[in-house]
This record gives structure tokens, sequence and C-alpha cells, in this order.
């Protein structure tokens, strides 16, 4: 109250799917870590040296160090430095991982990443050749088909085409991922407008074959980590349709 917050503390807790990983963050409106008299603590603990120029985050990690507490007095729930350290460990466990950010006087944010093992994401199936590729529909803003004349290639960077005065990038899936297609020409397929990672594109796909539900398989957990997607499905027929990861997909081609 002294700081001129509520006398009432709020915490915020937020799921959701980026990329191959489940994320979980949980954030507070607290006071924030003292990095100061963390870092005077793991000194005296040696666990790093006081010529040791450490970052705000890299001090902050330090609270997940076996046996490293700044509480005051030590109760059964608290102050036995004993309780980040096992977080972190069993969430290694599972392939994931967990990082924290703070800031003095404002509060803390703790966020939980988790591999995709078995989870359920809404998509739309597109057509490249004769594969089928899943589109998370979170990821979706529209689709169109491209009119001539709206379309520039730009030397080294691919194509672009305008869209409501603004010129977005051009990702051709049958070339990220060398799949064999006949429809080459812009206005024979349609492009899908995506956004990821506050950038939006335009995957440029032969067709489009309709919306459902798809059951998640780890391509990590199963194969090994592919850039551009974040796991596959099986499909009603039978057949295996990847799913595509649009941050991943927008940074390894741009």
């Amino acid at each position: 109250m002294a700081a001129g917050k509520s006398d009432t503390g709020t915490i915020w807790l937020n799921a959701y799917h980026k990329g191959g990983n489940i994320v979980i963050e949980v954030k507070d409106d607290g006071r924030g870590i003292n990095t100061d008299k963390i870092l005077a603590k793991a000194i005296r603990s040696g666990l790093v040296s006081a010529d040791d120029e450490l970052t705000h985050n890299q001090i902050c990690e330090l609270i997940f160090h076996p046996g490293l507490s700044t509480a005051e007095v030590v109760s059964d729930v608290s102050g036995r430095g004993v309780g980040m350290d096992v977080v972190r460990r069993n969430i290694h466990s599972l392939g994931g991982g967990v990082e924290i950010t703070s800031e003095l006087g404002v509060g803390s944010c703790i966020t939980v990443r988790l591999p995709l093992t078995l989870a359920i994401l809404d998509g739309q199936t597109v057509a490249v050749g004769k594969e089928h590729y899943i589109v998370p529909l979170v990821s979706i803003i529209e689709s169109i088909q491209i009119k001539p004349g709206t379309v520039r290639s730009v030397g080294g960077r691919g194509e672009t085409f305008e869209l409501r005065g603004e010129y977005l990038p051009i990702i051709r899936l049958s070339d990220v991922f060398s799949v064999e297609t006949k429809v080459r020409e812009l206005t024979e397929g349609l492009l899908v407008v995506v956004e990821g990672d506050g950038k939006q594109v335009g995957l440029f796909v032969d067709d489009l074959l309709g919306q459902q539900q798809v059951v998640i398989k780890s391509l990590e957990a199963n194969y090994k980590k592919v850039d551009g997607l974040s796991g596959a499905t099986i499909l009603g027929d039978g057949s295996v349709a990847l799913i595509l990861d649009i941050p991943s997909l927008i940074r390894i081609s741009y």
C-alpha cells in the first residue's frame, strides 16, 4: 500500500500453445525479486564470485539453485531453498523449460514451457501437391485469391503481395518442404494470411480442404525436431498430415 498498490494482490494464470510447446505463465503484481539480495546470498553461498558480472535475468535464475533462499525465517513451507530447484528438475525431466522475469516494485512472471505430447488443435487443412498440412485456426487471419498485379518481387527477399495498402511476404509451402506441385502461378492457388510473433505473411497453397479438430502427435518425441512444424496428426483416412508451426515457419523463411 505504501508503494501505491491495492491492498489485494493479483495473480494471473495464462496457458496457450506456441510453436511446439504448451506455455503456462504465472504472473503477479507483487514487489518483484530483489536481485541485490539474491546476489549477496549467492556470493555468501559460493555459487558465484563477487567479481562475476551477471545480468538481471542471470541473477533471477539463481533462485533455481538448490539450497538458495533469501527468507529470513524458515518454515514448513518456505525458506529451505528446496522449492524452485525441484520445480525446474521436474519440468526438465518432461523435456520442458522454465524461466523467470521480474521487475522490482512491479511484479514477477514465471513461464513454463512443456513439449506437446497429446493435445487437440482446431486447424484448417490445406493441400500442397499430394501432401496435406494443418494450419492452426488461431493463426489464420483470412484466406484470399490473388489478383493479377498485386504481387511484387523483391530482390533477394522473394515475393510480396498487397493487402489493403500493405505488402506482406509470401511463403510457398511447396518450396519450404520440397513438395512437387503443378500449381506454380500465384493466381492459380490460394493465400492463407497468417500471423506469428507479431508478423503477417501469406502461405501459398494449392487449395483449402476444410476445418477440423486434430490430435497432435509430437514429432520431436517420435522422430526429431523439424523447423516449421509443431507436430503431426493422423487423418480420418489413415494418412498423416503435418501441423505447421507458424512463428517458426516465418523465422526460417525470413
